[in-house]
C-alpha cells in the first residue's frame, strides 16, 4: 500500500503544472514592471514609496513614521529613532535604527 501511494506521488510530481495566479503577477514580461512596479535597470536603486507610510508604523510605539529623504531614513520624532531604508525596503527591526536625539544634541553644542 505504501509503495502504491508513493508510486502516485510520483507521477503528481513529474507532471508538469501550470505556474499558481500568484506566480503569473510576478513573472517576468518583456517590456513590463516588475512586481514592485519599479523598473530593473542595471545599478538602479529602488527608491522607497511614500504611500508605505500610510499602512507603517513603528515597531515599539505603535505610532507613524515620517520619511526623511535626505538620509533614506523612517523617522519616528516622539522616540528620536531612525529606521534605514536599504534597496527601497525599510528595516524595521529596532536594533538595526540608530538615535536621533543625539544627534540633535551634538548639532546644538556645535552651534553654541
Amino acid at each position: 500500500m505504501l509503495s502504491a501511494t508513493c508510486h502516485v506521488l510520483a507521477q503528481v510530481l513529474r507532471k508538469p503544472r501550470a505556474p499558481s495566479r500568484v506566480a503569473w503577477r510576478c513573472l517576468p514580461v518583456p517590456g513590463a514592471r516588475s512586481c514592485a512596479g519599479q523598473s530593473e535597470k542595471a545599478g538602479e536603486p529602488r527608491t522607497f514609496h511614500p504611500a508605505l507610510l500610510r499602512v507603517l508604523v513603528c515597531p515599539l510605539s505603535k505610532k507613524p513614521l515620517r520619511y526623511e529623504a535626505s538620509t533614506n531614513e523612517l523617522i519616528n520624532d516622539e522616540l528620536g529613532i531612525a529606521y534605514p531604508i536599504i534597496d527601497g525596503i525599510p528595516n524595521m527591526i529596532p536594533q538595526a535604527a540608530r538615535t536621533t536625539r543625539q544627534d540633535k544634541k551634538q548639532e546644538e553644542a556645535e552651534q553654541h
